[in-house]
Formats: C-alpha cells, sequence, structure tokens
C-alpha cells in the first residue's frame, strides 16, 4: 500500500497524541519509510498546527491549480530530474517542483513507468577457453562426487587471500536508482578504497568457517607464509577433534599455491589437493595467452624496426 500526505499527517497526529516530540516523531517516520517519509519541517509545521488546536488533516482549500494536478509539464520535468541524478528521492523532487507526493507516485509509475532498483556488480570477463575449463571441471567432480552425495565432500577445505579495506559503506537504500522500462539493468564499479587495509587468508568446510590467518604488516603472500604459518594453522584448526582426519584442500593456481614448496609440504602432512587437473588448465590457458601476447609485442617491434 503506498502512503499519501494524509496517511502520514494522520501517523504525525497519532505521535502528537502520544506525547512524542518532534524529533522523535520525525526519527521513528524515517526509519520506517524511508526516503518516503515526510521532513523535519513538515513534522515540525504539523505539530505547530495541532498545538494551535487543528483537528483535521484534510489540505484546506486555496486559489490556483491543486499541486496534486498531474500535468505534462509536470511529468517532463520528473523525467529530467531522474536522468540528471538517477538516486534522486521522492523528497528531492517534491521540493524541487512543488508537487504531492501521490502526484510523484503518479509520475514515476503510470507516465513514466520507471522503477529503482539497485545496481549489480559487472563481473570478471573471461575467455572462452578459461570457461570450458571451469564447465569440464565442474563436471569432473559433479562425477567425482556423486552429484555431491558422496561423504567425501566433508573432508572438502576451501580458502583465499584477499584484501579487507576501511571505507565508508554504502547502504543498498543508497545504491538503488531509478530505471526506465527500456534500459538495461545498471551495473556497479567497485569504490575507490582508502589506504586502510589488512590481508587475510579465510578457510571454509561444507558446515563453517575453519579459520582466518591474517599477514603480518609489510609481509608478502609467498610460499613460506603459505606453507609455515596460513596453512599449519589451518590444519590445526581442522584436526582439533579428529587428528588423522582426511583433508581435502581446494585454492586457486597462485604461485605460492602452485610452488614447489607448497606441493612438498601438502604431501608431507598427507593433504590431498581437489581439482588438480583443473590448475594445470588454467595454467596452460594463461601460458598460451601470455604467448600470444608476446607474439604480437614481437611481430610489432619487428615492424617497427622494417
Amino acid at each position: 500500500m503506498e502512503l499519501n500526505r494524509e496517511h502520514f499527517r494522520a501517523i504525525i497526529f497519532h505521535n502528537f497524541r502520544r506525547g512524542l516530540s518532534r524529533q522523535e516523531c520525525f526519527d521513528e517516520l524515517n526509519s520506517l519509510y524511508s526516503d518516503k517519509a515526510p521532513s523535519y519541517s513538515t513534522v515540525k509545521n504539523w505539530y505547530n498546527e495541532f498545538n494551535r488546536g487543528r483537528c483535521s488533516i484534510q489540505d484546506e482549500s486555496r486559489a490556483g491549480r491543486p499541486k496534486s494536478v498531474v500535468v505534462p509539464e509536470k511529468i517532463n520535468a520528473v523525467c529530467e530530474l531522474i536522468k540528471q541524478d538517477r538516486h534522486v528521492t521522492y523528497r528531492e523532487i517534491e521540493a524541487s517542483l512543488d508537487i504531492s507526493m501521490t502526484s510523484i507516485n503518479k509520475i514515476l509509475h503510470e507516465h513514466l513507468s520507471v522503477k529503482k532498483i539497485c545496481s549489480r556488480w559487472i563481473p570478471h570477463n573471461l575467455t572462452n577457453a578459461q570457461k570450458k575449463a571451469r564447465v569440464d571441471w565442474c563436471k569432473e567432480m559433479l562425477e567425482k562426487y556423486i552429484q555431491g552425495t558422496s561423504k567425501a565432500v566433508y573432508n572438502i577445505y576451501t580458502g583465499d587471500e584477499s584484501w579487507i579495506y576501511a571505507y565508508e559503506p554504502e547502504t543498498k537504500q543508497q545504491s538503488t536508482v531509478w530505471v526506465f522500462q527500456d534500459e538495461a539493468k545498471p551495473t556497479k564499479v567497485v569504490r575507490g578504497r582508502s589506504t586502510s587495509k589488512q590481508m587475510i587468508a579465510c578457510f571454509f568446510g561444507i558446515n563453517s568457517h575453519v579459520a582466518t590467518v591474517a599477514l603480518e604488516q609489510r609481509r608478502t603472500v609467498n610460499s613460506e607464509w603459505y606453507t609455515t604459518i596460513c596453512l599449519p594453522e589451518v590444519i590445526g584448526e581442522i584436526r582439533k577433534k579428529q587428528k588423522n582426519r582426511r583433508i581435502i584442500l581446494h585454492h586457486d593456481n597462485a604461485s605460492s599455491h602452485t610452488s614447489t614448496q607448497t606441493k612438498a609440504f601438502l604431501t608431507e602432512r598427507k593433504i590431498e589437493l581437489m581439482g588438480e587437473n583443473f590448475l594445470k588448465a588454467e595454467s596452460a590457458v594463461k601460458m598460451k595467452l601470455m604467448d600470444t601476447k608476446l607474439v604480437m609485442a614481437l611481430s610489432v617491434k619487428f615492424l617497427n624496426v622494417i
């Protein structure tokens, strides 16, 4: 149900009779209805009216065209506001064009057919060879672990390193934008982050989180750190309950994960590696791409020489 001005006035009157202050009334409305709630000045004005003895929440008759009239000029004006700022709110449109919330709602949804949706993250672009390698690996894993019904899936653990950044978060409501009926869904790039950050490695099993290992300041993720600090802590957490528990490790093909030192460590600790064929295929694809780029670079250099 879409609330109009009179509905909000009734709520304000109710809060007035309850003995709430102007600020408490505004905070309650804002928490419940967000950008559709009336402004603080509106709440204050109606409190003043009720203090003077007014009981009616209806608009008083006035000269001139009513604000609720929807005319082509207003429709075009709202359309322009949205094009200028896709995050524009009901309250901002009301303040800019001096039209009622009811009229704004009618213009947006009946005349302009717009809706507010969240922007989606842009995914990484993969080559056809990389896509095929992933599909083949998924099919292989489904067959190997019997569509996920094998008890061995409880022995699979996965993890990766990632930077944790400190920055001002944006709420889901703040990221919504107006979209016209014939427009594609909006995308959203990663925002700029602050200089405050911490590298961590996080590992999970099928049922729960296993361990999070922080990288010390000024250190880099390499085979030495991975095999002497990170993996020993993870394995220790896994084997707290069952000392000889079988462990199947799934990680990507980062250099610290595929080095000779890491492979020797996994063999010594009797850790099985999941998707080894996939990692080899990924490495082969990357090498092929690097070879192609190298040939192109050498060709350009050769052409420039002659």
